[in-house]
């Protein structure tokens, strides 16, 4: 049963216009709705989202609750959500067309290729969410330096990544893995955002993993770079 509702979604996936995907990772062709080829590299506010507005990311999104939260918070600015897998996508996009948010839009691909579908400076800020710590695989981690590379060709001059996490491994080693990138700056880093005022308003939404994580007495740890 679980897998036939894991086709039907996949199915679904495929008529969502709000949702693009690449399949074959040999060849960086995006499919929109219905399987139709598609090409916005350069060209996702002025012919996806014809607004003119920043373009934000959010990386291994999950469900994209922060994507959905930081759409409905910021109307004239342009969201989307970007993970590998199907039946997180489908959630995220089931509820972004559900509440009516036309300033979302999701991705399915892997982030080892998400620079190919983006042109050099398209980005203005990114978000990278509670993502898997890949303990004892620094090169999977996606503050490693390889993944900096892409982030800093997506991102124009001066925008900024944010990154939020309850492991204290993947924090220490994220803190080196900037510092030691020629260029980067750390503009904020907390190891507790909870123990005091919230210095920006987008730290206060919170994903059913961080709910997880704070009920389970974790500490929550943010950095903000840029690169």
């Amino acid at each position: 049963m679980r897998s036939r509702n894991k086709l039907k979604r996949f199915a679904e996936i495929r008529s969502m216009s709000i949702v693009y995907e690449n399949y074959d990772y040999e060849n960086p062709i995006l499919t929109g709705e219905n399987g139709v080829e598609v090409d916005y590299k350069g060209k996702w506010k002025s012919e996806v989202f014809n607004n003119p507005g920043n373009l934000c990311l959010e990386l291994a999104c999950g469900r994209g609750e922060y994507t959905l939260a930081l759409a409905k918070d910021n109307p004239n600015e342009n969201f989307m959500g970007i993970d590998v897998k199907g039946a997180r996508i489908w959630r995220g996009a089931k509820n972004a067309l559900e509440q009516n948010l036309k300033n979302v839009r999701f991705l399915r691909t892997r982030i080892e290729q998400v620079d190919l579908f983006f042109d050099k400076g398209e980005v203005d800020e990114i978000w990278i969410t509670f993502p898997d710590p890949f303990h004892g695989k620094d090169n999977r981690k996606l503050t490693h330096h390889k993944f900096l590379d892409r982030y800093k060709y997506l991102l124009k001059d001066g925008g900024w990544i944010n990154f939020k996490t309850d492991d204290d491994n993947l924090f220490d080693y994220s803190l080196k893995s900037i510092n030691s990138y020629q260029g980067a700056n750390i503009l904020y880093k907390n190891d507790d955002i909870y123990a005091d005022e919230l210095p920006f308003k987008e730290l206060d939404y919170k994903t059913h993993y961080e709910k997880n994580h704070l009920a389970e007495g974790k500490k929550i740890k943010f950095i903000r770079f840029t690169l």
